[in-house]
């Protein structure tokens, strides 16, 4: 595998300021971070902090929650996000996902769509800080596990740290002790989602203020971290980093993190056999009445930028529909690689 901006990273450059063991997280991406997903995530990495997709506190409390919520135990450490605007519906659906096992209910202050903007939640919340800390501070109070905030750096035309830090100063108040910080701004009247995941500049020097002026709280940075390189420099300043769609894009990359928070050199992960462990995985969940290409799709990007990749991809998007067998569909996409991309 040939990543050459992949360092070996010297943590003692982090500082005494530092947290001991940074947190590493892949962010909770809505149609991608389903239960599939996390479980090819965890044979990638097994101490990366995991996230569902958003679940609006209504779909918890009404919906058929073991296809919601279900997942594999491999998946620890496992969050649910949550949105919604009612203290206490997200109460109550706080102590279903706990009820569940997951290890912290995430509220979603971050989100931009028009649907969430019309519902009065996601990055629409951060307007109305008082009301993001009482739907927090019910949370907390309906369950034992950290509940903890997913935001952006501001919305619309208002991106100063001021305002940044008087939302998550009074967020705090009601309890709060965690933030994870897209460093965008969202703007909520003429963008896209898509176009408010690249179109307002990344500020990291905001979410670095943040963490500087608030040191008692813990500050994950967020928003096109696609470097190594890049996370020594967050972690010199924040807390922990989240990783987005370079980690769905190019799954590989979050094979560093174990080897990184052990302090153990890094090995090449044997692709080959991640993918085939990844087929076992389906053929359990296809006897189960779980439609293949929903999972595939999950293991497109696993090979890069190596010869017969292009043709792995094109059989796993076409090939489901020409077998009931995960096994075989995987084995038949591997067959188009050459044994010495094994490792990617």
């Amino acid at each position: 595998m040939t990543e050459p901006d992949l360092p070996i990273i010297d943590r003692t450059r982090l500082g005494a300021e530092a947290v001991t063991v940074p947190e590493f997280s892949v962010a909770p991406m809505m149609e991608l971070t389903d239960r599939h997903f996390r479980f090819l995530m965890r044979l990638i990495s097994r101490k990366t902090r995991l996230y569902t997709e958003m679940l609006t506190a209504n779909a918890v409390i009404h919906g058929d929650r073991e296809r919601l919520l279900g997942y594999d135990p491999v998946e620890h450490p496992l969050a649910l996000q949550l949105g919604g605007n009612d203290p206490a519906l997200l109460a109550e659906a706080a102590g279903i996902g706990e009820q569940f096992g997951y290890d912290e209910i995430n509220l979603n202050v971050g989100c931009p769509s028009d649907r969430v903007k019309s519902g009065r939640f996601g990055a629409a919340l951060m307007a109305e800080p008082e009301l993001v800390g009482r739907c927090v501070q019910s949370m907390q109070q309906a369950v034992a596990v950290p509940v903890t905030v997913k935001c952006r750096i501001g919305i619309d035309r208002d991106e100063s740290i001021e305002t940044l830090n008087a939302f998550v100063n009074t967020v705090s108040d009601y309890g709060c002790q965690h933030f994870a910080v897209h460093a965008r701004k969202a703007w909520l009247d003429g963008l896209s989602p898509k176009e408010n995941r690249t179109i307002p500049p990344l500020r990291y020097d905001t979410v670095y203020q943040l963490k500087a002026a608030r040191p008692d709280l813990t500050i994950v940075i967020n928003g096109g971290i696609d470097s190594w390189s890049d996370i020594d420099t967050h972690l010199a300043q924040t807390d922990g980093v989240m990783i987005g769609r370079e980690a769905y894009y190019n799954p590989v990359f979050m094979s560093r993190v174990d080897s990184y928070l052990d302090g153990s050199p890094w090995v090449e992960p044997d692709l080959f056999s991640i993918a085939r462990q990844y087929g076992e995985y389906m053929q359990r969940q296809r006897e189960e009445g779980i439609n293949l290409s929903g999972m595939s799709r999950h293991l497109i990007a696993l090979f890069q930028q190596v010869p017969g990749a292009r043709a792995w991809r094109r059989h796993l998007s076409s090939g489901h529909r020409d077998t009931n067998s995960a096994i075989t569909l995987v084995e038949d996409a591997l067959a188009f690689l050459s044994p010495q991309t094994n490792t990617g």
